[in-house]
């Protein structure tokens, strides 16, 4: 377990009281997550499935190159999209952000947003790839709630990019192109339910489950 602070609690309890509020369409609580993808295709295919048999892949593969999912999910409106990127770097982190607030929801008064807490995932990208008046304008409608360090598994985009690892990535990957259609079948599909996230971890859980992350001020004068 890494050594935390009363900042680590500070800014988990941020997010945890973020995810107890109630559903507002105005102010929409979104997660934002990536995930790199190796892109890589077989030598030999697959040795079909047979009775009481699976289906058998060779252990050797051919490196195709990498890609990135950026993930984005709103929890309680059952909504989510994944970007397929070729990078990670601040200007495709961006491009969410321009995303979100320019294409998705360009009525609300504004976006709360949780991400983790990397260097690539900042406010600043916005000014690094587009003129600062449209920086800011982008910028004024989106509120960022950061994880603590160590604590990405308060990022709920995380359980999103579970289920498109099960639902996408079980089965090799060897080129962008499919990889987006693989991406974009799923994300269609759940966003056609609207499959929500039912996250039901709160403060007062995390004070009576986790208290060992707290710091003791049993010692401190009142």
């Amino acid at each position: 377990m890494p050594t935390v602070s009363a900042g680590f609690v500070a800014v988990m309890e941020d997010v945890l009281d973020l995810y107890a509020e109630d559903y507002d369409p105005q102010y929409p609580t979104v997660c934002l997550d990536e995930k790199p993808v190796v892109l890589h295709t077989q030598p030999r295919p697959p040795l079909p499935p047979a009775p009481r048999r699976r289906e058998r892949r060779d252990y050797e593969y051919v490196r195709q190159g990498t890609a990135d999912l950026f993930v984005l999910v709103e929890p309680l409106a059952g909504w989510r999209h994944v970007a397929v990127t070729e990078r990670r770097t601040r200007k495709e982190f961006a491009e969410q952000l321009r995303y979100l607030g320019e294409d998705w929801y360009p009525d609300v008064e504004y976006v709360r947003l949780v991400v983790d807490s990397l260097n690539t995932l900042v406010p600043a990208a916005l000014y690094e790839t587009f003129l600062p008046d449209r920086a800011r304008a982008i910028l004024e409608r989106i509120e960022f709630h950061y994880t603590p360090k160590h604590g990405s598994w308060l990022n709920m985009a995380e359980i999103e990019i579970s289920v498109f690892e099960r639902g996408c990535l079980s089965r090799p990957v060897g080129d962008l192109p499919t990889l987006r259609r693989r991406v974009a079948a799923l994300e269609a599909e759940r966003n056609a339910t609207q499959a929500t996230i039912d996250w039901q971890f709160t403060s007062q859980h995390a004070r009576a489950k986790l208290a060992q992350l707290y710091p003791d001020t049993k010692t401190s004068p009142d």
